[in-house]
């Protein structure tokens, strides 16, 4: 059989690339907030 250590690495990348993608969608764009409000000034 196929070492199992192959399958925790692919979790743990998964794992990672899952947590990247979810901070990265949910941080405040605060940029865009701010091109607003000087739009409205």
């Amino acid at each position: 059989m196929l070492d199992p250590m192959w399958i925790l690495l692919l979790e743990a990348g998964v794992a990672l690339a899952l947590l990247i993608i979810i901070v990265w969608w949910t941080r405040p764009r605060k940029r865009n907030d701010e091109k607003k409000d000087d739009e409205s000034r």
